[in-house]
């Protein structure tokens, strides 16, 4: 598959989120109590997301996570970009004291991680997700199927917005 896209898209956000140590807001926002990363990992796809370069153009984005033996979980993220397949790999390493809630994500070793919070979850069948960071820049919703209850999307947008997010910036995108 073609990675170049992709690569340089990637590279390009963990940029972002490195420069993002500082929040403008006065608080960070909050993230779930705990993920179980076993129930985690698998196939998810992106619903929508806040408009970011490395993403740009890209269609039918999907993450897939894996655990690996040593605690990490390997990070498979493909999308389609001008019709053709796009995708990159990377890895996840939960942060300490977050309860799987709050994960470092580094897809190239000589840049830094970029964070990766779950702020809203399906805990009771991890159906969907919501995924952002301390800046409030970045934020995903994710779905195990290609399509979302209109219902829960809108309780998270609601969710978005109550944590301090700019609503007005998501995005729908293409499955």
């Amino acid at each position: 598959m073609k990675t170049s896209t992709f690569l340089i898209g990637s590279l390009g956000l963990l940029a972002a989120l490195a420069a993002c140590a500082t929040n403008s807001k006065s608080s960070a926002p909050p993230t779930v109590s705990g993920v179980d990363l076993k129930r985690y990992t698998g196939t998810w796809y992106e619903i929508a997301r806040f408009p970011h370069s490395f993403e740009k153009g890209a269609s039918h984005v999907t993450a897939n996570y894996l655990s690996q033996p040593d605690g990490t979980i390997k990070v498979v993220n493909r999308s389609m970009k001008d019709g053709k397949p796009d995708s990159i790999e990377g890895v996840a390493t939960p942060v300490a004291g977050s309860n799987g809630a709050k994960l470092k994500v580094k897809f190239f070793t000589l840049l830094p991680s970029g964070n990766y919070w779950v702020l809203a979850l399906d805990d009771k069948n991890y159906q969907w997700a919501m995924v952002g960071e301390g800046s409030r820049k970045y934020l995903w919703i994710l779905s195990r199927k290609p399509e979302l209850d209109p219902v829960i999307y809108e309780q998270l947008v609601n969710r978005a917005r109550e944590l301090g997010y700019d609503v007005g910036k998501i995005e729908r995108v293409e499955q």
